[in-house]
């Protein structure tokens, strides 16, 4: 993959063909006879999807997890969320530093590209500090959940499924295998139980915040004056987006007579795993049919934001939520400059905000108009999925499973592109385009 001429490929293409070369290996694979639990296998187009949804760390399935796949099937689904969560050159590069082989210019500049790392220096450094990390979370994380799953499922399975689950919701994947006690059901039955529905949120942070968010906390540990910008704005993001909509599932959602069957507790636990997880992990703790429409809204909303750059998270990223909010709090004060934290902001930050932004709302929209018209269903479930699919998150009100042909392959489109980012996948296809040598002159238009 890296051998190719400097002039034949860029690192946006690189990456775009990596993660499209390992969903079409990953579907091969899941249409082995022995990949599900009946014998047969899956067909292409649901197999396609699985390994889509996976190695885009999504979580849409077409056929429950446990029900449907076999342990090898779940193995080879699992193998793709770890490779799609760390990413595909992440995991190439890391086979080069194990082997001893040395890395290049070429492979390095490209590493940048995936992680999204200001600079080439220290990269091979960088992904030794990423895997080391990821594993040691993960480990964490599967340990706390076994201390719920082992006794339940007995040690075997119930290693397995801790496991599982950590790797999943590490890597903001949202696959589950508790279709054993209902198809579909997520983690709705451990709503109460705060080992799952803390062990699982937390993860899913720790795993969306980013590789270079890490990087800063370890080398200046609390001193939060001394973070980078871009990590000031992605921790106080990120926790201004878990508090505001703890807070209104808490008191506008969860206080409505349909919830009164939850004790306060539950409803604490449930509106703070409804906040963390549509961004970008897809469980569920509770059934989402359920909630009312403004909460399934607040969830859209959630869900296209996402998570941060260089994380195992989708969506349009934090960052760029961040530099527009901070963008019109310059305008409304009149300011000729955006700043935050005593940084001004660079030029381009606002433009690739702004275009991504765009590219992501109309994609929602559109797909969401367009399979609500071909498959009839309402335009806010169709919405629900459309969102749930470009900001890689995994949620569903129920619609994926009986979508036609032409929506799955919308829907694979969506997490595919919410994946490998609209930029990217921008300057992959626009690479070696030729820009004009002269600007033409500049004209006034009115906004407002």
């Amino acid at each position: 993959m890296f051998k190719l001429r400097k002039k034949q490929i860029t690192p946006a293409q690189i990456i775009i063909l990596g993660f499209a070369l390992l969903i079409l290996t990953g579907a091969l694979l899941l249409m082995l006879p022995f990949s599900t639990s009946t014998p047969g296998g899956a067909s292409f187009l649901d197999a396609l999807f699985t390994t889509t949804s996976a190695t885009c760390v999504t979580g849409l399935i077409v056929h429950d997890t446990a029900l449907y796949w076999s342990q090898f099937g779940q193995l080879v689904i699992l193998l793709l969320i770890q490779i799609g969560g760390m990413g595909v050159v992440t995991v190439a590069v890391a086979v080069f530093i194990f082997s001893g082989k040395k890395i290049s210019l070429k492979q390095r500049w490209v590493m940048q590209e995936s992680i999204s790392a200001p600079q080439v220096g220290g990269i091979v450094r960088m992904t030794g500090f990423i895997l080391r990390t990821l594993f040691l979370l993960e480990g964490i994380g599967a340990a706390v959940l076994a201390f719920r799953f082992c006794p339940e499922f007995g040690l075997a399975k119930g290693l397995w499924y801790s496991v599982f689950h950590s790797i999943s919701a590490f890597c903001n994947a949202g696959f589950d295998l508790m279709g054993i006690k209902s198809p579909f059901s997520s983690l709705t039955d451990y709503t109460g139980d705060p080992v799952v529905s803390l062990t699982i949120p937390i993860l899913i942070i720790l795993g969306g915040i980013g590789f270079m968010t890490w990087k800063d906390v370890r080398e200046h540990k609390w001193h939060f004056r001394l973070y980078t910008l871009q990590t000031k704005l992605i921790l106080t993001t990120t926790a201004g987006l878990i508090l505001i909509p703890t807070l209104l599932f808490f008191f506008l959602e969860f206080s409505r007579p349909v919830w009164d069957s939850m004790t306060l507790g539950e409803r604490l636990l449930a509106s703070f795993f409804q906040a963390v997880t549509p961004r970008t992990a897809g469980f569920n703790s509770v059934d989402l049919t359920a909630l009312s429409e403004p909460s399934q809204a607040l969830t859209i909303v959630l869900m296209l934001i996402g998570g941060a750059p260089g994380s195992t998270a989708g969506g349009f990223k934090v960052t760029a939520l961040a530099v527009l909010f901070v963008n019109a709090s310059a305008v409304l004060r009149h300011r000729s400059c955006t700043q935050c934290y005593g940084r001004r902001l660079m030029p381009e930050a606002l433009t690739n905000a702004m275009t991504i932004v765009l590219m992501y709302l109309i994609l929602f929209f559109a797909g969401g108009a367009i399979i609500c018209g071909l498959e009839g269903i309402p335009l806010m479930d169709a919405m629900f999925e459309t969102a749930s699919a470009i900001g890689t998150v995994g949620l569903t009100l129920g619609a994926t499973p009986t979508l036609g042909t032409a929506s799955k392959l919308i829907l694979i489109f969506l997490m595919y592109f919410g994946r490998v980012g609209g930029l990217t996948l921008i300057y992959a296809l626009l690479a070696n385009k030729p820009q004009p040598a002269s600007m033409p002159p500049q004209e006034r238009v009115t906004v407002s």
